[in-house]
């Protein structure tokens, strides 16, 4: 939280909801992103495709908080300490591909982000939420090519992040 900016530190703004980093890309290049919004990046833990390093996210993000935008990230994938100028939300979990929260916010949900606090909420009524259909996403394009397939019961026996995700404890299976 120290290389984020006090003033950026609080972000309450709609979602706007990726199943893939390279989706946030082609949005930025349409100008779809020219707003408010706390940018939700799910189907990128252990499970879905390994937890890749999301350095690829903060310049876009911070291009829009430069443009006077106020903008979050909100993932269950990973990123470096080094993408610190934009309020991020990581390691969220259970992860979506497991069933976790990030697979039922739909675009346009009003979602607190307060790193001060340290919280992250959602404007949505609990019954209203648990009511809805987990979203799945298509993962197979990060399960096979370059030897991924190798590594698949890996992912499978991935345990949480705060555990660190790893096939040796799994406290989830």
């Amino acid at each position: 939280m120290s290389a984020v900016a006090e003033e950026h530190r609080v972000v309450r703004a709609p979602a706007v909801v990726f199943n893939d980093q390279n989706e946030l890309k082609a949005a930025f290049d349409a100008g779809d992103l020219n707003r408010d919004c706390v940018v939700v990046v799910r189907f990128q833990g252990p499970k879905a495709n390994g937890m890749p390093e999301l350095h690829k996210l903060t310049p876009y993000l911070g291009v829009l908080q430069d443009r006077g935008y106020k903008v979050a990230l909100v993932t269950d994938g990973r990123m470096s300490g080094a993408s610190g100028k934009v309020p991020a939300a990581i390691h969220v979990y259970p992860e979506a591909a497991n069933g976790g929260e990030l697979c039922r916010v739909r675009n346009g949900d009003v979602i607190n982000l307060d790193a001060v606090a340290g919280t992250l909420e959602i404007e949505v009524s609990a019954e209203e939420f648990a009511s809805r259909e987990a979203e799945k996403a298509d993962l197979s394009s990060y399960h096979h090519g370059l030897g991924r397939e190798l590594f698949g019961w890996m992912r499978k026996a991935a345990s949480n992040p705060e555990e660190g995700a790893s096939f040796f404890w799994n406290h989830d299976a």
